[in-house]
């Protein structure tokens, strides 16, 4: 958990020096691509006129549009919890952008008393995220919700 100190530590200076969204997402996203492994997407997905829409990320290019309830992320949104799957291709309505993706974890994003959008990463490796994974990016969540300008 200390690593995810340190990277919510990170993330909250990236944030501080730059809160509008477009650019303290892109370097979250690249943020976490580096600092985390195993992974082959890190990046977030915004809610724009009721549904997913992609915003920065990196890894494979991604799957445009999600509706809310749909795969990983639209139920993490429909839900309003982070959504930890160690098997995506056991997650009902699992949504395959990348072949290669084999576990996932999603977080909801709040402003102002709503979804603005999730966090989401992928990795090839089946059940490579854990509890600790989730909790530990949780705190980057938070930093986040509390840091960003999202207009």
């Amino acid at each position: 958990m200390s690593n995810y100190r340190i990277l919510a530590a990170q993330a909250r200076e990236l944030l501080l020096s730059e809160p509008h969204y477009v650019p303290a997402l892109s370097n979250l996203s690249a943020l976490l691509m580096d600092s985390l492994a195993d992974l082959n997407w890190a990046g977030f997905y915004l809610m724009r006129e009721g549904q997913l829409v992609v915003g920065p990320f990196q890894g494979k290019p991604a799957c445009i549009h999600i509706a809310v309830g749909s795969g990983v992320c639209g139920t993490a949104v429909q839900e309003d919890a982070p959504q930890l799957v160690p098997d995506v291709h056991e997650f009902p309505g699992h949504i395959a952008c990348d072949a290669a993706s084999a576990s996932e974890v999603v977080i909801p994003l709040h402003a102002a008393g709503r979804i603005v959008g999730v966090l989401d990463m992928d990795s090839p490796k089946k059940g490579h995220f854990a509890q600790e994974d989730l909790e530990g990016l949780l705190l980057v969540t938070k930093e986040i919700e509390e840091h960003i300008l999202w207009e």
